[in-house]
């Protein structure tokens, strides 16, 4: 089933959710689920070729965008690539975990060095522009100075025009407090573009937690089915700080949301005790909040509760509200048993966010952005963080 039939009852999901006509053409590189193309797509990108090493994250994208993404080892399938010219734009988000402050910060990791095959493909497909998405440590940490200059120099020789931003996904229209780095860059030809200026163009309102779940209804009904099991209990020695939804009040790393806020990043690791909590009785029933309570009690000097004197109406993040937290499509299908989900989700961009890089990205192609000739890109060390 490909990309290219008419018959909307054949065509892959994200197309039929696309209004725009396939305006431009693009590359996915370590897709995922597809939570980029699902914004690429919306944006009027048609993908050509998509690659991911994850099997369920390949089916999972095979579902929703057709059977375009060929899962294995990006360096091995690069001549499946041979074929393709006048390519528009090439994105995605190399493995981050050797930059995470979540894992090692290792540069020397193997997967760390995924973010060189990725500038391979820029280099081979020339592409009009490409976006490399990854983790906030990458763009801003001191000890990986070296290693980003380096993409930026390495892209300034392929003859491109690059920006280095930073993007927060809840000024995009998502419910989620998070921060990634992305490397844009385009050929010389389009002259000196100040692209972190456009993207503020499709800023939005965010709305909180509780406005993008309460539809959703109390976990284990039948539109949040979906529910992780892991129990919560309480931390022996918790660690405090001033917002009742930070510090350790609870044992693990999953933190309760704030719902009149934003959640903090979903991550991959999610499934156990790293799932976010919800007070369900505060989010839908307009109780008073367990967590404040219980907060309020430990700063003003309380004991700590017994480890499993936890409030029943706390629970764990469903898979069907993380995903709306992602700002997936409400029918967008996930393949795999839920571990494998929790991660597919995780590891995704979200999508209102990779659509406004998308959209921007589009305005420069279709000329909709005048040229800035005081922006002076060429030189690597002007390079800043637009936003």
């Amino acid at each position: 089933m490909g990309v290219y039939l008419l018959d909307k009852a054949n065509m892959p999901k994200s197309h039929i959710m696309n209004k725009n006509k396939f305006n431009k053409t693009s590359v996915s590189l370590f897709s995922g689920a597809g939570g980029m193309d699902v914004g690429f797509s919306k944006a009027g990108f048609r993908c050509l070729w998509a690659n991911d090493m994850d099997k369920d994250a390949c089916e999972t994208f095979r579902i929703n965008h057709g059977d375009i993404i060929h899962q294995g080892d990006i360096d091995e399938l690069m001549q499946e690539l041979d074929d393709f010219s006048n390519v528009d734009c090439v994105f995605g988000g190399p493995p981050c975990q050797g930059f995470s402050v979540a894992g090692k910060m290792d540069v020397d990791d193997p997967r760390s060095k995924l973010v060189w095959s990725y500038m391979s493909v820029v280099e081979k497909l020339k592409p009009k522009s490409f976006v490399m998405e990854n983790v906030k440590a990458l763009g801003t940490l001191s000890k990986f100075a070296d290693f980003r200059e380096g993409l930026i120099k390495k892209a300034i020789q392929l003859g491109y025009r690059c920006e280095l931003l930073l993007l927060n996904a809840k000024d995009f229209g998502i419910p989620q407090n998070r921060q990634r780095m992305f490397l844009i860059g385009f050929k010389e030809e389009f002259g000196p573009i100040n692209i972190g200026k456009v993207i503020e163009s499709h800023h939005m309102q965010s709305p909180t937690v509780r406005e993008a779940l309460i539809h959703l209804g109390k976990a284990g009904t039948e539109g949040n089915s979906r529910v992780c099991n892991a129990r919560i209990t309480n931390a022996a020695k918790p660690v405090m700080r001033k917002s009742p939804y930070a510090g350790m009040m609870f044992n693990g790393q999953g933190r309760p949301l704030n719902p009149d806020g934003y959640a903090s990043t979903i991550a991959a690791s999610m499934g156990g005790n790293r799932t976010p909590i919800i007070d369900e009785g505060h989010l839908f029933d307009g109780k008073e909040s367990y967590v404040e309570e219980y907060h309020a009690h430990l700063m003003a000097g309380g004991e700590p509760k017994s480890m499993h004197d936890v409030s029943s109406s706390l629970r764990r993040l469903t898979i069907d509200e993380a995903i709306i937290l992602q700002t997936f499509p409400t029918d967008y299908e996930f393949f795999g048993k839920q571990s494998s989900m929790w991660r597919q989700i995780g590891n995704a961009v979200p999508c209102k966010l990779a659509e406004a890089v998308a959209l921007s990205v589009m305005d420069v192609l279709e000329g909709r952005v005048s040229v800035n000739e005081d922006i002076q890109v060429e030189v690597m060390e002007n390079y800043a963080f637009a936003i």
